[in-house]
Order: C-alpha cells, then sequence, then structure tokens
C-alpha cells in the first residue's frame, strides 16, 4: 500500500467538525459560503444503519457500482481491477469516507455492493463509514463502528461490481469528487470545500449562539409571542 499523501487540512480540524452533527454545519456554510446554500449535499432521504453514532468527518474516495449486468471482464481482469480499488481505497487523505454512486437507474439497489466483507475491509483500510445510494445487507455481521447511509437494504449482491472509481459521482443529489471532505451522520452527509472549512467551527458556534435565545423563550413556561419577539430581536443582534 503506497504512504498516505499530506492532508490539507490538520486531523485537529476534522476532530473538531466531528463534534457538530450535519444540519449545524449546514447552517454554518450557509454563513461562510452563501453561495453554496443550495449545492453540496444530501437532498434525498438516505437510511441510517447506525443513528447513534457520531458524526463522521473524512476524504471522499469515490466510485460506481452496477448490480443487474455482469462485469464485462476476464475473471483476472477482475481481480486485477477489485486489487486496484482496494488500493485506491486505503490510499488518500487520513481518515476517509466512501461515496458510491449504484448506476442502475430504475433498478438501483438491486445488488449489494456492502456487507459483511466490504465494511470490514474498509473499516481496516482506514475508512470511518459510506455513503451510497445503493443497497446494503448482513447487518448484523456489520463492521463494528463504521457508518452507514444507503438508498435500501436488501439480501442478495446479485452481480454487483465496480464499474469505476476515482472519479465525480452523485449520491442523493449531492455530486463529490475524490478527495472532497465530507461530514455525515443520520440526517445525511455535505461537501466542505477545503477553503472554508477553517471558518466553519466559528461559525457553528455562532448559529448555536443566535439560537439560544429564541430556545430559552420556546422552552419555557413563561412562552408568549411578546417574549419570542423579542428573543428574535436579540437572536438578530449577536454577532
Amino acid at each position: 500500500m503506497n504512504k498516505p499523501l499530506t492532508a490539507p487540512l490538520p486531523a485537529s480540524l476534522l476532530e473538531t467538525l466531528a463534534h457538530y452533527d450535519t444540519p449545524t454545519i449546514c447552517n454554518a456554510m450557509e454563513i461562510v459560503a452563501p453561495e453554496r446554500r443550495l449545492i453540496g449535499y444530501t437532498t434525498k432521504q438516505l437510511i441510517c444503519l447506525f443513528p447513534d453514532l457520531p458524526p463522521i468527518v473524512g476524504y471522499a474516495r469515490t466510485a460506481t457500482i452496477r448490480s443487474v449486468v455482469q462485469s464485462g471482464l476476464p475473471p483476472a481482469e477482475r481481480s486485477k481491477t477489485l486489487i486496484e480499488y482496494y488500493e485506491y481505497v486505503g490510499t488518500g487523505f487520513g481518515r476517509r469516507i466512501m461515496v458510491i454512486q449504484d448506476l442502475d437507474g430504475s433498478d438501483i439497489g438491486y445488488g449489494a455492493f456492502w456487507g459483511e466483507v466490504n465494511s470490514n475491509v474498509h473499516s481496516a483500510l482506514g475508512c470511518l463509514g459510506v455513503v451510497t445510494d445503493g443497497s446494503i445487507r448482513d447487518v448484523p455481521q456489520w463492521a463494528h463502528g463504521f457508518q452507514a447511509l444507503a438508498g435500501s437494504i436488501g439480501p442478495s449482491h446479485g452481480w454487483v461490481h465496480a464499474e469505476s472509481f476515482g472519479g465525480q459521482v452523485r449520491v442523493a443529489g449531492m455530486t463529490v469528487r475524490s478527495d472532497d471532505l465530507i461530514h455525515a451522520d443520520r440526517h445525511g452527509a455535505i461537501v466542505i470545500p477545503i477553503d472554508v472549512a477553517e471558518k466553519l467551527p466559528a461559525a457553528a458556534e455562532l448559529c448555536g449562539r443566535r439560537e439560544q435565545p429564541i430556545l430559552e423563550i420556546a422552552r419555557s413556561a413563561d412562552f408568549s409571542l411578546e417574549k419570542l419577539t423579542a428573543a428574535l430581536k436579540r437572536s438578530a443582534e449577536i454577532h
């Protein structure tokens, strides 16, 4: 396996970002990169296999899969391609998140690429989890601590195989390129541009401070529209 490349961001920053849930990161992105308010995150619901796991933050490893047709490659070439895929997965910047697009169109999710074997192999290769519009299986045997956001759960893998890897993919409305920084949790996932990542913790804290006056009134036994109006005014004044 090749030696991992130097990451563009310090690992400590990724650890800090993982302290916030994905909706909070989306809120913070609206402050630091308002032009991305309608792009860069999942817009279709995915099944979260382990909703109690904390958020994951890592660099994308991308691939496309198919399962309703067989690979056209001979056995030796299929084995070689699989090893090349795993080599790609195991290299890159620090911790990684798989983002895999199912190309089967109306038959999307027909066969599962992800199950007991691939969850454990990818975890061993340094991945934190997977975001895919395809299907997953073998839930009880899944790799411990390996997060999964998937389009469906199914029993079979059909003729599933990787069609390509390392290119651009689109999963649940989110366009991702290899090495993009991804933040994901039970709600979905978002691409974080490298050039704004360091601004997000401060923006996330600002979002929290702005919400606090409103939440205090909303949760109070003394709630009234008058007090809510005053809280909204105080919130707007927080910078």
